[in-house]
């Protein structure tokens, strides 16, 4: 048995397809990884908790821990709260090394596996081909009070805009940040292109792709004239897990640096300066392992992390703004 094992720290759903499909990309490490043992868990709503599959480790034997977040960017999630978790189980097990590697960020693997679930969209689509450069891509990101994650999204559109050769491309976001779905396609359709591809750029499903796909069918019953076509998330796709697999072995060989040029709690970025050098601290005790466990069990005091609420931290800036989560209902078409 190796004394290095790998956890996967996940951010946690209510939605029982979410915790399955995140269990699904655990698996597909672990069999990438043979020589380790792969263990998961989830930051909230969900359980396994992180702690659980950190205990998991310790009696397989595991001296070292390989911790990768299971996320696409480093926001609060990635930078504050399961670093915490991370560090408190450290303090209470001396000995017990913990390492943690960065998130996929943007990533010409997933930019390929993206390009793949867009692909099959346009292969699917009831109305027949339609040229690229007459087709608009829609991404749309998770959303957060982060500006630099915020901006991975807006690159990961330019270059799928750019390297598949589309007419346009436009950036919106499913919470917190702006603009939202219904009006970042809203604008979109007044572009005139006939046909939008509505694509998440998100690993997994849950509340937030779902709520994504009703706004693009609502919005496609009230222009008839424009096809919408939903791609599939990034989710099991095998260079995914080729990305996971590298952010483990990036720990290995000391490179897993994330991008501390334009972090909020680091630098002066524009607008976010009340944020420098605030404490690193987990705000997501109150709904740890609540929501669905292994099992499939609902606990009682589930509800919704699809919410815009900062957990403590400053408020985000830019709440607001007329395209935002305060000023607009984000479940709304119109």
């Amino acid at each position: 048995m190796s004394d290095i094992g790998v956890m996967v720290c996940g951010h946690g759903s209510r939605d029982d397809e979410a915790i399955g499909e995140f269990a699904a990309v655990a698996a597909g490490l672990a069999r990438r990884l043979p020589q380790y043992p792969v263990e998961s868990g989830f930051l909230e709503f969900a359980r396994p908790v992180i702690r659980d599959g950190l205990d998991a480790l310790r009696r397989r034997g595991v001296g070292r821990i390989l911790a990768v977040p299971g996320m696409l960017f480093a926001a609060g999630h990635v930078k504050n709260d399961i670093p915490s978790v991370l560090n408190a189980y450290r303090a209470q097990h001396p000995g017990l090394r913990i390492d943690y590697g960065r998130d996929l960020a943007v990533d010409l693997k997933l930019l390929r596996a993206a390009a793949d679930r867009i692909e099959a969209a346009e292969a699917a689509a009831g109305r027949g081909p339609c040229r690229r450069d007459e087709t608009l891509l829609l991404v749309v990101g998770r959303g957060t009070s982060d500006p630099d994650a915020n901006s991975g999204i807006a690159k990961v559109a330019r270059l799928l805009w750019e390297g598949m050769g589309f007419g346009w491309a436009e950036t919106c976001y499913s919470g917190v940040t702006f603009p939202l779905v219904a009006p970042g396609l809203e604008h979109a359709l007044r572009l005139g292109y006939p046909r939008i591809v509505v694509f998440p750029y998100f690993l997994f499903t849950g509340v937030l792709v779902k709520r994504i796909y009703r706004v693009a069918d609502r919005i496609a019953a009230r222009h008839p004239e424009i096809e919408v076509l939903k791609a599939t998330y990034l989710n099991d796709h095998p260079l995914v897990l080729d990305a996971f697999a590298e952010r483990v072995q990036e720990i290995l060989d000391g490179r897993a640096d994330m991008n501390c040029g334009l972090c909020k709690y680091r630098e002066q970025v524009l607008g976010f300066e009340a944020e420098v050098g605030l404490p690193q601290a987990s705000h997501h005790h109150h709904v740890e392992g609540i929501g669905t466990d292994a099992h499939g069990h609902r606990h009682p005091h589930d509800h919704d992390h699809d919410h815009d609420h900062d957990h403590g931290r400053p408020p985000y800036p830019q709440a607001g703004h007329r395209l935002g989560p305060q000023r607009r209902d984000p479940d709304a078409a119109e």
